[in-house]
C-alpha cells in the first residue's frame, strides 16, 4: 500500500512542490475511511477542513425540501472537495456521501491555511484547483439551464470518454439513477434517451459500459440538444 506522502505527491494540487513542502503537507493530512452510503458531511456543517479522495467515489449533492436529490459533483481519486467552504471560512453548502467504500485524506482548515501562508507556490496551486472547479460548475449550470436532457447526456458521455482517455466509450462511475440526478432529470426520461440513442446507432449500452459508435452524432446532439427523429 502506498505511503501517504506518495499519495500526496501524485495529487495534481500538490504536483511539483518540493520534498520539504510535501512533508509539511503529509504532517497535517489525516486518513479517513468511509463505507458506501456513509455521510462525509452535511449541508450547514462547519467547514473545518477539506478532503481529497485516495480511492473510492464521493457524491456532493443538495436536498430539496421534498427530499428530491440533485447531485452537483461526483468526486473520484485525486480530486478535492469541500475546499470552497474551507477557504471562504463558511459552512459546507451541500452534503457529501460515499458512493463506494472510500479512503480520503482530510486537511484541517487552520493547519492548511497556516501551511499555504508559508508556501505561496502551494497557494497558487490551490487557486488553480478552485478555478477549475468553478469552471466545471459553470459548465454544469449552463448545461442544465440551456440544454435539453439529450444534449446534457451527450455532453456528459463525451466528457467522460475524454476523461477516461477512451474515444470509443466509457464506463459510468455512478448508477443511471444517480446520473439522472446529476443531469437534472428523472431515471425514466434518461432510460428513454439512452434507448433512443442506442436505437439510432449512436451508442451501445451494456450496464454501465457505454460504447460510442458515432462520436460525430453525439457531438451534434451535444450542440443541438436533441436526438434527431
Amino acid at each position: 500500500m502506498k505511503k501517504v506522502i506518495e499519495i500526496i505527491a501524485n495529487i495534481s494540487a500538490f504536483s511539483g512542490i518540493s520534498p520539504a513542502q510535501l512533508e509539511e503537507v503529509r504532517q497535517i493530512a489525516v486518513k479517513r475511511g468511509f463505507n458506501k452510503g456513509e455521510p462525509v458531511f452535511f449541508e450547514g456543517d462547519r467547514g473545518n477542513g477539506f478532503y481529497i479522495v485516495i480511492d473510492g467515489l464521493i457524491k456532493v449533492f443538495k436536498l430539496a425540501p421534498d427530499g428530491k436529490e440533485q447531485i452537483l459533483h461526483v468526486i473520484g481519486p485525486g480530486e478535492p472537495f469541500g475546499e470552497v467552504a474551507v477557504f471562504a471560512g463558511r459552512s459546507f453548502p451541500a452534503n457529501a456521501e460515499a458512493l463506494a467504500d472510500s479512503r480520503l485524506l482530510f486537511f484541517p482548515r487552520d493547519a492548511f491555511v497556516a501551511l499555504i501562508s508559508r508556501n505561496p507556490s502551494l497557494a497558487l496551486k490551490m487557486l488553480a484547483v478552485l478555478s477549475m472547479r468553478l469552471r466545471q460548475f459553470a459548465v454544469q449550470v449552463e448545461s442544465l439551464s440551456l440544454k435539453e436532457v439529450p444534449g446534457r447526456l451527450a455532453s456528459y458521455l463525451l466528457l467522460l470518454a475524454d476523461e477516461q482517455e477512451d474515444p470509443e466509450g466509457a464506463v459510468l462511475p455512478i448508477s443511471k439513477g444517480q446520473l439522472a440526478s446529476l443531469l437534472g432529470t428523472i431515471p425514466e426520461t434518461l432510460s428513454r434517451i439512452f434507448a433512443k440513442m442506442a436505437g439510432q446507432g449512436l451508442i451501445e449500452v451494456s450496464g454501465r459500459d457505454i460504447r460510442i459508435l458515432n462520436r460525430a452524432g453525439l457531438e451534434d446532439i451535444s450542440i443541438q440538444g436533441k436526438v434527431p427523429e
